[in-house]
Formats: structure tokens, C-alpha cells, sequence
């Protein structure tokens, strides 16, 4: 648009009323820079944008955006999106956030926001389309929107699940007549049963050697977790009397001293200045029949996802029940007690052997009658979670103390215990099959370090072996990467076999392809991927009932993804399992159902038939675990 600016020059009076004739401009505001003064357009109205702050890191996005584009926190409440593709509406999210997606420390980082400016562009996609729209979509499917919805996943990439990884290997379709989510999923010829091991597999029993058994230490919060994780590392010579002293001291300066040995694994500032367990420490120390692994897990009812996340790869699990008056009443509690949520949450990751250790008995004076009441009521409450009285031990001690632990109890006060010590009953426990003779598969619980082409991924092998220079396939990244070395315990190791707890270094990866969630597997046996399931669940002790529509948070291994029931297709009987009502309406606490539930985002899956750790599923909402599960079928999609 022309413009007019007097530079004091003198116009002719003619020529400036034509030229304001002309263009009809208002000249009623003059400027003087530099000594020049210049007559300039009255401004525009101009309209400020609506913006929203994020409450977690204050930053104002845009009003239409659903989710904080810096911490990837949702909005609430959510705002209506008018986006569609192809008439269907984008899938659902959240309709509150839940406070487990307010955590701001877990196994998983804002380092995923790379992986979602990646986007891979090149795997062939399936959508089931009529004749009438099929050209206008198929050029539509490999393009971004300005808006920032990825046509092949029909979601926006600001409203997913933070700490989620995404994938591009299997594209949801969504059917306009009947609305139903299918999932199309390529997979290879080779069938499991096909498969043969290779000789170095299977593992030579070697006199002396000592086997990998996984423990898993979990209970309420505060009730002594960390502190007798350190106290077993200190004592088995893992910690250095300098560097206990150490942790001594600096306890000591913040006014924490009982805190010292709970440092040994609790590392951050942040753990160390709350005083709580925020993920998942992991240790190892050696007893006389096992090389242990020691999985510290979080208490806080907030730290639950990375608890599950870590925990899951326990073979046995150690319950620390606080013993004082008051506390374990609190952990034992229905509506908010981690004792309970704990011990239901390690049995359904198929840890079948646990020891109870009833801590700080030096606060009740080593009172028989306290430590019975204890084993008598958590006891009834552990068989109703499948435990078997033959695979619970019991163990009064007092860690702050060092009172049987890794001797018998020195104090007179405990002696009408006649039990083994912590350490003796660790060495009862049984290690549970492995399947050497299966494929490679292990979910990625942390991703440690990324460089150009080299990862450094951490997890439990479920099955099969891995050694270097092997080629393995990750999913759900499609992306073959080359073992370069392999480490247990911080030190080289040639082979690691199915149980081993392993950091597998690989190349010719990039490192936003490798996230936690993912699966390292075998390249001719790819594990499978899926945005909708069918589940057989139990329904914990709910106050909301569970009706189609509703909104979950799905965790299966390593992964958490959105979901929402679109089905429940039928009531079980406890005890037979056999259907007793199709198509109920809604699911209430204690009930055993069919539903089927579909995802946001694909994640790496397997039918619990095949694979009993990539089949064990957990859904939490508000805060709380409200059902376990198992899948029964994958749903693909339909030709």
C-alpha cells in the first residue's frame, strides 16, 4: 500500500489534497526522528491473541493449543478442537489431567520432543478409505498441518503424553460409519515356534557362579526403603566406610542425619532436599547364592508410574512395613495406602515369592504382640492378592539398628524370633524360569546415554540372548542397530541371558529411535505394535465406576500411553472365569471383565499367551490404580 511521508519537503497544496484524494488517507499524527519530521498512518487495530499460562513452568501458549508446548503439561480445562481429518474428529485425550502427568522427575524426559520433530515419513500406511476421498487423503498422509496435526497419526503432537514415545511404524484408522479404532500391523512370516536357539543361548551350569535374581523393594512411603537398601549395600562392602561417612556429614548439615544411608541411592538434590524416593535406584551387591540386583522403588502415592516402570523386572520383591503405631495403619489403608496399592501392584507383575520386612520394631520395643497383629492382618490381605502363605516371609528387624538383617539379632528384646535374618531369607528364594530359548526381547526401561549413532539403552532380557555384534531391531522405531557392547554391574560382560539386567551399547542408531517403552528384539521376530486391545481386567477398589468412554492411563512395561474403554464386553466369575453378563453397562469395584480398550499411541505389545512381561497391563486414573490386566488379543485391522 503507498504511503505518504512528508521528509519537510513543501508540496505543492494541489498535489497533496489530490493525493489524499486519491488514497484517502488521514495524515493526523506526525513523527520527528532525526530531526525529521514525518506525518504517518493513524495504527491498525490490532487484536491481541488469547493465551493461557501453564501452571507447572508459567509459560503463555496459544489459546487454541491443548497442551503446554514447552513441559508438555495438559491444559485445564481442555479446549474444544475443531480440527477434523476426513470428517472424523481427532482422537480423544485427557479430559483432566492426572496428577501422575504433573510429575516432573520419572525415567523419562523432555528429550522426547525431539523424537517428535522426526517424524518418519517413509513406512507404507494403511487407512481404510471410500473410493470417493481415497486420492485427496493418500497425498495428505506424508504432510504436516501448520496447526501441528500429523495426518498420519491423527492426534496433535502438543497434546501427547509427556515422557510417551511415539511411533510411526503402524498408522490407526478410524472407520466413519462405525467409528471404531483398527490397528494394521505388519509383521514377518517367521512364526516363535519356528525359531531355534543357537548353542551359546543356553547357558552351561558353571560351579560357583552365582545367578542374577532381580529385587524389587517397595512399601509405604517412609517406612524404610532406601535406608535399608543402603544399609545392605554398606554392609555387603559395596559403600566404603570414607564414602558412608561422607554421606553422614552432609545428612547431618541439612539436619537429616537418619537420612544417610537412604543417600546411598537417593542421588538428586531434589530426592535428597524432600526426603522422598522419586525414581527408581538401582544397586547390585552379591549374597551367597545370588548376584542381586536391587531395585529401590518410590513410595509416594505421586511416584507410582515410575515405581511400575522399574519394578516390573522384579523376580521377588522385599515389603517393608513400617511397624509404629499409626503407620502402618496408614499404609494398610484402602483409599490412600501404598502398602496395599504395592503389594497389588508386584503380584500382578508376576512375583509370586515376597519377603514382609516389619521395620522399626526398636520403636515399639520389639513387642511380639505388634509385630503378630501386623503378620495377621497385611497376611489376610496378601492371600487375597494370590500370595500363597508357603511363599511369604516374615522378618521383624530394625534397619536404623542393624537388627537381623545379615545376622541374628544381637538385642535380647527380639529373641522370641526364631526366623532367618533378612540376608538368609533372600538366599531362600527360588530364581523363576527363564526362557533362553526364545527370541531376544528386552523393554527399554532407560535410555542412559545418546551420542550420534551410539546408544546406551538399559533393561531386563524376558527372553532369548544377546551378545556383541549381534544385529537387533528396535521397536517401535523399525530401526536395525548393531550391539557394540554389553555391561552388567558397570562391567564388560561377553554374554547376558534371559533374567540378566543389562545396559546394551548400540550403534548405528540415532538416539531419539531409542526411548523408554521401546524393545530391543530379534530382527526376524519383531514384537508387536497396536493402538487397541482386548483385556481381561480386575477392577480394584474404585469410587467412580468404570462405563465405556472412559478415560485411562495405560502402562505396560516401560510405556504409558492415554486410553479409553470403548467396549466392556462382558462379566467374568471370579473363580471359573466363564462369562456371566454380556454387555454390561458399567464395572464396579472387585469385578473381573472383558473390555477392549483403545490408545492414543501404539506401544510395543504381545497376547499375555505369548509373552507374559509385554502382556501385564495397569490402569491408573486420578492418581490410583484402578485395574490390572492381561491382553487376551491384539485387534488388527479389519480387510
Amino acid at each position: 500500500m503507498p504511503r505518504k511521508v512528508n521528509y519537510g519537503i513543501d508540496y505543492d497544496d494541489d498535489y497533496e489534497d489530490d493525493y489524499n484524494d486519491d488514497y484517502d488517507y488521514d495524515y493526523d499524527e506526525e513523527v520527528e526522528e532525526n530531526g525529521i519530521t514525518a506525518k504517518t498512518m493513524p495504527a491498525k487495530e490490532v487484536r491481541t491473541a488469547k493465551v493461557w499460562r501453564c501452571p507447572i513452568c508459567t509459560y503463555d501458549n496459544e489459546d487454541s493449543m491443548s497442551a503446554c508446548d514447552i513441559c508438555g503439561i495438559l491444559r485445564n480445562p481442555l479446549v474444544k478442537s475443531n480440527i477434523q481429518i476426513n470428517d472424523v474428529a481427532a482422537p480423544f485425550k485427557f479430559n483432566v489431567p492426572s496428577p501422575d502427568d504433573l510429575v516432573s522427575s520419572g525415567l523419562q524426559s523432555l528429550k522426547m520432543k525431539s523424537k517428535d520433530n522426526q517424524r518418519d515419513t517413509n513406512i507404507p500406511v494403511e487407512l481404510e478409505l471410500s473410493a470417493k476421498d481415497q486420492e485427496s487423503t493418500s497425498a495428505s498422509v506424508t504432510r504436516q498441518r501448520g496447526n501441528g496435526v500429523n495426518e498420519k497419526d491423527y492426534a496433535p503432537t502438543s497434546g501427547s503424553i509427556q515422557g510417551v514415545p511415539h511411533s510411526n511404524v503402524n498408522t490407526e484408522a478410524m472407520s466413519s460409519k462405525t467409528g471404531k479404532v483398527e490397528q494394521s500391523i505388519e509383521r514377518k512370516t517367521a512364526s516363535i515356534s519356528d525359531f531355534t536357539p543357537e548353542t551359546w543361548m543356553i547357558p552351561e551350569t558353571v560351579d560357583g557362579e552365582l545367578s542374577q535374581l532381580n529385587l524389587a523393594i517397595v512399601g509405604h512411603v517412609d517406612s524404610g526403603k532406601s535406608t535399608l537398601s543402603g544399609r545392605l549395600l554398606h554392609l555387603s562392602g559395596r559403600i566404603s566406610q570414607k564414602l558412608m561417612h561422607k554421606y553422614e556429614k552432609e545428612a547431618k548439615q541439612q539436619g537429616k542425619g537418619s537420612f544417610a544411608y537412604a543417600w546411598a541411592l537417593d542421588e538428586s538434590a531434589e530426592e535428597r532436599e524432600r526426603g522422598i524416593t522419586m525414581t527408581v535406584g538401582v544397586a547390585f551387591f552379591t549374597s551367597k547364592k545370588y548376584h542381586i540386583v536391587l531395585l529401590d522403588s518410590p513410595g509416594h502415592r505421586d511416584f507410582v508410574p515410575n515405581m511400575i516402570s522399574g519394578a516390573t523386572q522384579a523376580d521377588a520383591a522385599i515389603l517393608v512395613v513400617d511397624a509404629s503405631m499409626g503407620s502402618f495403619e496408614a499404609g494398610i489403608d484402602a483409599t490412600g495406602g501404598q502398602t496395599r496399592e504395592h503389594a497389588q501392584l508386584i503380584r500382578s507383575f508376576g512375583v509370586d515369592q515376597i519377603i514382609v520386612l516389619v521395620n522399626k520394631m526398636d520403636v515399639v520395643g520389639y513387642s511380639k504382640e505388634r509385630f503378630d497383629f501386623v503378620k495377621q492382618k497385611l497376611g489376610t490381605f496378601l492371600r487375597t492378592c494370590g500370595f500363597k502363605e508357603s511363599s511369604i516371609s516374615w522378618v521383624p528387624a530394625s534397619v536404623m539398628e542393624n537388627q537381623n538383617l545379615v545376622a541374628n539379632s544381637s538385642d535380647a528384646r527380639l529373641s522370641w524370633y526364631r526366623g532367618p535374618f533378612l540376608m538368609d531369607a533372600i538366599d531362600s528364594l527360588q530364581l523363576p524360569a527363564r526362557d533362553y530359548s526364545k527370541p531376544l526381547q528386552i523393554p527399554i526401561c532407560d535410555v542412559k546415554s545418546q551420542s550420534q549413532s551410539q546408544v546406551s539403552a538399559c533393561g531386563k532380557l524376558e527372553t532369548g540372548a544377546i551378545r556383541p555384534g549381534l544385529k537387533v531391531l528396535v521397536m517401535p522405531s523399525k530401526e536395525i542397530a548393531t550391539v557394540r557392547s554389553l555391561e552388567r554391574d558397570s562391567q564388560p560382560c561377553s554374554i547376558a541371558r534371559a533374567g540378566d539386567n543389562v545396559t546394551v551399547n548400540l550403534q548405528g542408531i540415532e538416539g531419539n529411535r531409542v526411548t523408554a517403552g521401546s524393545v530391543i528384539c530379534h530382527p526376524d521376530y519383531p514384537v508387536q505394535v497396536a493402538s487397541q486391545l482386548e483385556m481381561k481386567i480386575l477392577v480394584l477398589e474404585i469410587s467412580t465406576p468404570i462405563v465405556i468412554g472412559s478415560q485411562l492411563e495405560f502402562h505396560i512395561h516401560h510405556a504409558k500411553e492415554a486410553a479409553k474403554i470403548v467396549k466392556i464386553l462382558s462379566l467374568l466369575d471370579p473363580k471359573t472365569g466363564k462369562v456371566t453378563k454380556k454387555s454390561p453397562r458399567c464395572l464396579l469395584s472387585k469385578q473381573n471383565a472383558m473390555v477392549e480398550v483403545a490408545l492414543q499411541g501404539p506401544v510395543c505389545v504381545e497376547e499375555y499367551s505369548s509373552c507374559r512381561a509385554l502382556g501385564r497391563v495397569f490402569l491408573r486414573a486420578s492418581g490410583r490404580t484402578i485395574g490390572l490386566g492381561v491382553v487376551t488379543q491384539i485387534i488388527k485391522r479389519e480387510n
